[in-house]
């Protein structure tokens, strides 16, 4: 499309339990995208493994062509999918969209080892322990508090030779940097056979060798072969899942071993903590925003 083209774009409120019925319409009335946003500043967690985590009020954006006439659909959106009056098609420009999209997201530094930067720009710091991995195109990237401070407790504690378990490895980022920080032996672990794809691909992109770092799924035998084994048991999911994984969790940690776990609130620590005590004793190691890191070892 030349660069004069223009785009019309519908805008609607609704609620997330509407948002798929509303979506599809959309797509069968010639709709070119949708896209979602919050509609009320509401938080949202990464999403655990093999979840789509959605707002409560949803603000439904719908992308069409310039030459598409939308005041007679806008008669036709069903009522009961929309909230209020949608209001009347808005013209853009067409613009360089990936160039706008890469110019948000630059090199971040995580701790005193470790950098996470997308592939596009070169690294800050080419002696640091660099970290390729796109934001955006996986399951976690440290844009999030939560992954940002496990970022920085694998920074500051992992030492060469370490066993380190990320549960819920999603885009592998974790055990891509527990690995590249000097641990011997990683394994991830997560229900969804995407986010384990996903890890794999990353791990080799950031030449991390498939022997140092296994990925599998909750069910694997290998993960009763770490049984006791572990000095780190990273988890960075949602607070009701964690609790429920408390004794797998534990059950994988050495004598020794450290366990970090992120993607809860402040409020939700306490229940965290008694889930895993005894016996490991945990404690709020750092807080960003509304997110905490809990981390401790065994008593």
């Amino acid at each position: 499309m030349s660069e004069s083209a223009t785009w019309q774009e519908l805008k609607f409120s609704t609620c997330k339990e509407r948002v798929d019925a509303l979506e599809t319409w959309l797509f069968e009335q010639g709709a070119l995208s949708v896209t979602l946003e919050d509609q009320a500043d509401q938080p949202l967690l990464e999403p655990g493994p093999g979840e789509t985590p959605l707002w409560d009020k949803v603000y439904v954006t719908a992308l069409f062509s310039a030459d598409c006439d939308l005041q007679p659909l806008l008669t036709l959106v069903p009522e009961q999918w929309v909230e209020g009056t949608p209001a009347a098609p808005t013209v853009l420009q067409d613009r360089e969209w990936t160039r706008v999209w890469e110019d948000q997201f630059h090199p971040m530094r995580m701790g005193h080892r470790l950098w996470i930067c997308p592939s596009w720009t070169a690294p800050p710091d080419p002696d640091a322990i660099n970290i390729l991995l796109d934001p955006g195109l996986a399951f976690g990237t440290g844009t999030h508090p939560t992954t940002a401070m496990c970022l920085r407790a694998l920074d500051k504690g992992v030492i060469k030779g370490a066993r380190v378990v990320d549960y819920g490895c999603g885009s592998g980022i974790l055990g891509i940097a527990a690995a590249r920080l000097g641990a011997v032996s990683v394994l991830g672990v997560d229900n969804d056979p995407q986010a384990l794809t996903a890890s794999a691909h990353n791990a080799e992109r950031n030449a991390v060798d498939p022997d140092q770092f296994a990925t599998v799924m909750p069910d694997a035998a290998l993960i009763k072969e770490w049984a006791g084994s572990a000095d780190w048991v990273v988890a960075n999911i949602l607070a009701g899942p964690l609790i429920e994984l408390a004794p797998i969790l534990m059950a994988l940690l050495a004598s020794n071993g450290r366990l970090l776990l992120a993607g809860l609130l402040q409020d939700q620590a306490a229940e965290v903590i008694d889930a895993f005590a005894p016996p490991v004793t945990l404690c709020i190691a750092e807080q960003q925003e509304e997110w905490v890191l809990l981390q401790g070892g065994s008593i």
